[in-house]
């Protein structure tokens, strides 16, 4: 169930907007929206075009790009709706770390919309080198101690697979895994395995 968000008392209360079915709500002003009625999906594309949805949302919940740093971030109405249109408060500490953990379920959901698990496993290696990654020579070290299950357990293959795979990055030189199931992300072989 959504939190009702209250505008404070302070302010002018903010223009309700409609938008018709099929719209889409504008993005890229750093805004919210308030939904006052009706659904909206958020969405974006991968790069070969296909839709990924990131969220149903309805009366009550709050969406808009502020949110996210999902590129692109579209916000579509699936209904008719009634929105009010906000500014995100820069030093809001709670929104700060909601918006945090918007992004990463964002990120993650795009990782696992991937096609190939080659794909998916390539970009899940490379989020956690940039959210836990040390410079090491050759790379970044993802500094957590990952177990091949617990990689399956985020993407959704088995466990073997996803052994499998890495056995062929590893022998393709675009990892190189270490004790206590630590992974180096080789920079110069991810790339021209990417290409």
């Amino acid at each position: 169930m959504s939190a009702i968000y209250k505008f404070p008392e302070t302010t002018a209360p903010p223009t309700k907007q409609l938008f018709s079915r099929r719209g889409f709500l504008p993005c890229g002003q750093n805004n919210l929206w308030y939904i006052q009625s009706g659904v909206v999906r958020t969405m974006t594309y991968l790069e070969d075009g296909t839709a990924v949805t990131l969220g149903i949302w309805s009366d009550g919940d709050i969406v808009g790009d502020a949110l996210s740093t999902i590129e692109p971030y579209i916000v579509e109405c699936l209904t008719s709706v009634e929105v009010t249109q906000f500014k995100l408060r820069e030093n809001h500490q709670l929104m700060k770390t909601l918006t945090s953990h918007i992004e990463q379920t964002e990120e993650l959901m795009v990782i696992r919309s991937q096609k190939t698990i080659d794909s998916m496993l390539i970009k899940l290696l490379a989020w956690l080198a940039k959210k836990f990654g040390k410079a090491v020579d050759n790379g970044q070290l993802i500094d957590l101690r990952i177990t091949n299950q617990d990689i399956a357990d985020m993407l959704g293959p088995t466990r073997v697979t996803i052994s499998r795979a890495l056995s062929q990055f590893e022998e393709q030189g675009v990892i190189k895994r270490l004790p206590l199931h630590r992974i180096v992300l080789c920079e110069e072989q991810l790339f021209g395995y990417a290409s």
